[in-house]
């Protein structure tokens, strides 16, 4: 497969035949969250747009538009554009829509990926209830140290940073920023693409960041 399986661009034959083939699905859950003065708010649904459609492409497995909101923590700062949903707004959603694909489509595994670590954002995420199964994978979560010279980089989001940096780098705002991630061991490995790897390593081995909840 040289091209992802996006569910918004198939025909309605096209998806039928993809996704009883495979029985899983692909669900990017973005945010709409301020990640540094020199990122775009839709840093987090950038990055995961990207990683879906590579994974798609990779496993055959379609993917379904992005989530675009997330959940915020009360600690989170915020800024004119900037908007959340409710914990349990989130799990409403994300329980309609996959029972929609489960009971229409015939999907058995739903994989969620994530890139906010929000306590609220990640329980909505993990108590989704399913028939079949549902892995979230937290990207963040993943250890870096290998793909990482200078581990302490001082770059307000460094990580997002760094993968928007290979993902969409006209999109970052920062001259100086740019030049000091490029320079850096984040500038010079493919962060989507190490994770794609790290996720086929470790999910061998059941050390993958993530959670899964079996049907109910």
């Amino acid at each position: 497969m040289t091209h992802p399986l996006r569910l918004e661009c198939l025909q309605p034959g096209f998806a039928q035949e993809h996704l009883e083939r495979t029985r899983r699905l692909i669900i990017p859950a973005g945010t709409l969250e301020l990640r540094g003065s020199h990122l775009p708010l839709g840093a987090d649904t950038i990055i995961l747009e990207r990683l879906a459609d590579d994974l798609s492409a990779r496993t055959g497995i379609p993917r379904a538009p992005a989530i675009p909101f997330g959940v915020h923590a009360r600690r989170d700062q915020t800024a004119a554009g900037v908007a959340a949903l409710t914990r349990k707004t989130l799990h409403r959603v994300m329980n309609e829509l996959i029972a929609a694909w489960e009971e229409g489509a015939g999907v058995r595994e739903t994989i969620v990926l994530t890139a906010h670590a929000a306590e609220p954002h990640l329980e909505a995420l993990a108590t989704i209830r399913a028939q079949g199964t549902v892995r979230v994978v937290d990207i963040l979560g993943f250890d870096f140290s290998a793909a990482i010279s200078e581990p302490n980089l001082l770059v307000t989001g460094a990580l997002e940073t760094s993968l928007l940096l290979y993902v969409a780098p006209d999109l970052i705002k920062d001259a100086e920023t740019v030049a000091r991630l490029a320079a850096s061991q984040y500038g010079k490995v493919k962060p989507v693409v190490w994770i794609l790897e790290v996720d086929h390593r470790e999910s061998h081995s059941g050390a993958a960041p993530l959670h899964k909840r079996a049907g109910r």
